[in-house]
């Protein structure tokens, strides 16, 4: 059973910082390109950034030079660390391994006080 479960959100004030976690089971991680995403209330699904099973990153514009995604194959988690956060970055964060098929965790709330 393939499992995505991610970790690390909470309440921060703007400015400030958090790092998710996404620990994955039941799939060859290093296979999978790994993905967060965000949703909003109200607003559709986006992605904030991928990152390949060779470490090749990509974001979207409205985090690049705050978000860092990384990745640990051996230990089957990737993380996405947050700087610089802004009140519009509030939203329910999801992990995606993508390979053939789609994965998903249940997302982690992310709330920014402004």
């Amino acid at each position: 059973q393939v499992q995505l479960v991610e970790s690390g959100g909470g309440l921060v004030q703007a400015g400030g910082s958090l790092r998710l976690s996404c620990a994955g089971s039941g799939i060859i991680f290093r296979f999978y390109v790994m993905a967060w995403y965000r949703q909003a209330p109200g607003k559709q699904r986006e992605l904030v950034a991928t990152i390949s099973g060779g470490g090749s990153t990509n974001y979207a514009d409205s985090v690049k030079g705050r978000f860092t995604i990384s990745r640990d194959n051996a230990n089957n988690t990737v993380y996405l660390q947050m700087n610089s956060l802004k009140f519009e970055d509030t939203a329910v964060y999801y992990c995606n391994a993508a390979s053939s098929v789609l994965y998903w965790g249940r997302g982690t709330q992310v709330t920014v006080s402004s």
